[in-house]
């Protein structure tokens, strides 16, 4: 009886102390060099997104060389589908992860538990209803997207798969979410390789091996993300981590709910925007320039998100930081990360700016072997990055107002760039110079939103000085 009562001790010591453990690694948010901390948490995320942006391409490059020009045609259209139900994932996981990383800051543990589990419900239960709507509707709505005869059929295909496993993918992103929220962005960044890593393989086996076409990419997709999801459900299991799968944390909330949404819907209305204007960008590319121009746009939107995804490895590394001392009212360490982290993400978009400007074609046909696709890509491309440099900054404030709760804010910053700036540019500036202006209206948007951003930080601070 007495050894089995010491190993009873001995259990619950080791237990504390990996609690305590896991309690003082999420302290460090609050002490340790702000600087260190952004790399921390900043370094696996980018890793994570720049292994994801190497899947895209690839992705995508096998779509082209395999299977033709079409079906990067009909993978584009697909973009609006992608970002719109992305949008729905990100008011979920981006709430919920921005919530927890205030609490912890304000040592309620028992509140961020149950946020957890409110993120495990609303994924559930929205991932579904989104699936069995597009489900239903799914012809339409690709029309509506801008499909045409051509790429229906591509788009069709791939959109049925990714559709039947969108619970997944909603879970796996919310979750991977609360992991660098929980100060674990090496285990996001873990599962975020393991997708990336088995995704290329299956694609390479699916699309290329078995010939399985542009589905066969779509079920790459969901097959490695169910299977990190797995895991990360493992790491959620253990019951020596302050955040926790138990009992008693699922049943939904009203003011949880309410909290996650509020934050949440900034982000929501960012992709869902993205959702908007990528669909009528189609359709006017589809007016101004036909099938072709759709596959550039398809390819140019693959360069910028390649780029633009390192941006958010850092803007993902600073939420929690930046969530923790605002909540625990250590407002110079949380403007310090913002303007480490600005920078990263300035010299980061410098990189792809000059790259895109000097080797516009050389990217382009990673994609196709199509000449007249080449040229249409290349310049495009080089239209698109013209000013992209400056996005950097805009991005990191709406994500710093974000991780803060500034809602009304982050919602004006999210909707200015594209929604306010883009849309009415894109739809004048073709009638002046046809398929050329649609592209002219990228780079004028980002120039604008970013001259709107910085004066609204500025007086951010100075209300912030003022009122401490």
């Amino acid at each position: 009886m007495k050894i089995i009562l010491d190993i009873q001790r001995n259990n619950c010591n080791f237990a504390h102390y990996l609690y305590m453990d896991n309690k003082q690694a999420t302290l460090e948010l609050g002490t340790k060099p702000v600087g260190r901390l952004l790399v921390q948490y900043a370094l696996p995320a980018i890793v994570a997104m720049s292994a994801s942006s190497l899947y895209n391409i690839i992705d995508r490059a096998f779509i082209g060389q395999v299977v033709g020009p079409e079906a990067i045609a009909g993978l584009g259209i697909t973009f609006p589908f992608m970002n719109l139900s992305a949008a729905f994932g990100a008011a979920v996981g981006v709430g919920s992860s921005a919530s927890i990383s205030v609490n912890l800051g304000q040592r309620n543990y028992k509140r961020a538990q149950n946020l957890l589990g409110n993120t495990v419900t609303l994924n559930l239960i929205i991932g579904t209803m989104f699936m069995l709507l597009s489900l239903i509707f799914l012809d339409p709505i690709l029309r509506f997207f801008g499909a045409s005869d051509v790429t229906l059929p591509y788009a069709r295909e791939f959109m049925q798969v990714i559709l039947l496993g969108n619970v997944i993918t909603h879970m796996y992103f919310g979750l991977n979410a609360v992991l660098r929220a929980a100060g674990k962005p090496q285990h996001a960044m873990y599962a975020t390789l393991f997708t990336v890593g088995c995704n290329i393989l299956l694609v390479i086996a699916f699309v290329w091996w078995f010939r399985w076409g542009i589905r066969g990419a779509a079920l790459a997709t969901v097959v490695s993300q169910s299977l990190a999801l797995c895991w990360q459900v493992w790491l959620f299991s253990d019951k020596k981590e302050i955040l926790f799968l138990r009992r008693g944390i699922y049943r939904l909330r009203k003011d949880l709910v309410r909290n996650i949404i509020s934050i949440g819907i900034s982000p929501f209305l960012m992709q869902s925007t993205s959702c908007v204007i990528v669909i009528f960008m189609n359709n006017q590319f589809v007016h101004y320039g036909g099938d072709m121009a759709v596959g550039a746009y398809s390819i140019a939107n693959s360069v910028v998100l390649m780029f633009f995804m390192f941006v958010m490895g850092v803007c993902q590394g600073m939420q929690p930081i930046v969530g923790y001392n605002y909540g625990a009212e250590k407002y110079d360490r949380m403007l310090r990360c913002l303007f480490i982290a600005i920078g990263c993400a300035t010299a980061i978009l410098l990189v792809g700016w000059a790259l895109s400007m000097l080797f516009p074609r050389e990217i382009a046909r990673i994609f196709t072997t199509d000449e007249t696709l080449i040229e249409l890509s290349a310049t495009g491309i080089k239209l698109d990055m013209l000013v992209f440099f400056v996005v950097g900054s805009q991005a990191t404030i709406t994500h710093f107002f974000q991780s803060i709760g500034k809602v009304k804010i982050s919602i004006f910053l999210s909707l200015s760039r594209q929604l306010f700036m883009l849309l009415p540019m894109a739809f004048v500036f073709p009638l002046f110079w046809q398929l050329d202006g649609v592209w002219y209206a990228m780079p004028a948007s980002d120039m604008a939103s970013f001259l709107m951003t910085i004066p609204i930080l500025w007086w951010y601070m100075k209300r912030l000085k003022v009122e401490n």
